[in-house]
């Protein structure tokens, strides 16, 4: 009988390609208890930042928040746990339980078989993507123009990003009305603009309110909060929003072009 070594795997659960791993539900879980995400960052070791973005990720692939924050005074804000985000741990630690049960009956059922190498037996099949932006939607419209077709994806009630892609890319992914899928936004395709009556080409016009500034030698990066939890990431120069004043619980409009949009699906 070959010798082998106990089996483990590490559980991701895919959302139209983005995942949710363990850290990110052991997040979840420090904040469930702690009431805040910089005590849940620094109990896992983890920057604020890190855990920032990963709460804001985790928002924004589900239809409803997981995290919902409330500004603090001295003491500082507050974070808590949705319905959903207790929903989410639940079914996690659930598959959870049954993959350590699959993988004991696996061991078990290859135990006589020929080599110990299983590597080659596990694929992770995931989508990467270098955009900073992630917003899970459902396709609401999809308007045909010929060589292109705009897509119409709606992120939450009152909030929809429009896509301009090829038709052959329609067929491909399969869109239509209904069809869950994720658009992907580069940050530094995000422009933001401050007052009313904008007139401007970008198809995308998202108002938000500032959440976080965080300014380096050259850029400046501004998360914005959307409607219903969402969130959006802008990167600009540094020179830029000083000029614009920018800060934190000022409202803006994020201002993104169609065809910068790219749409995945699973």
């Amino acid at each position: 009988m070959a010798a082998f070594n106990v089996l483990t795997a590490a559980l991701s659960l895919r959302r139209d390609g983005a995942r949710v791993g363990a850290e990110r539900i052991a997040l979840l879980e420090a904040i469930g208890s702690m009431g805040s995400i910089s005590k849940a960052a620094t109990q896992l070791d983890l920057s604020y930042k890190g855990a920032w973005d990963a709460v804001q990720a985790l928002n924004n692939l589900f239809e409803a928040p997981l995290v919902r924050t409330q500004a603090g005074g001295k003491a500082g804000g507050v974070a808590f746990l949705t319905p959903r985000g207790r929903a989410v741990i639940a079914a996690f630690h659930r598959v959870e339980a049954e993959l350590g049960a699959a993988l004991s009956r696996l061991e078990a059922g290859l135990a006589d078989a020929p080599g110990d190498d299983l590597g080659g037996l596990f694929w992770s099949l995931g989508m990467k993507t270098s955009a900073r932006n992630a917003l899970r939607g459902v396709v609401s419209v999809v308007t045909d123009g010929g060589v292109s077709s705009e897509v119409h994806l709606k992120i939450a009630e009152g909030l929809e990003i429009v896509a301009v892609i090829t038709r052959q890319s329609v067929a491909d992914l399969g869109l239509a009305p209904g069809k869950a899928a994720i658009a992907l936004i580069k940050s530094s395709f995000v422009t933001l603009a401050v007052g009313e009556g904008l007139r401007t080409s970008a198809r995308n016009q998202l108002a938000g309110i500032i959440l976080v500034r965080e300014d380096g030698a050259v850029n400046s990066e501004i998360t914005l909060r959307l409607a219903d939890g969402k969130s959006l990431t802008a990167t600009i120069t540094k020179d830029s929003a000083q000029a614009l004043d920018l800060k934190v619980g000022d409202p803006v409009t994020a201002l993104v072009k169609a065809p910068h949009v790219i749409l995945a699906v699973e």
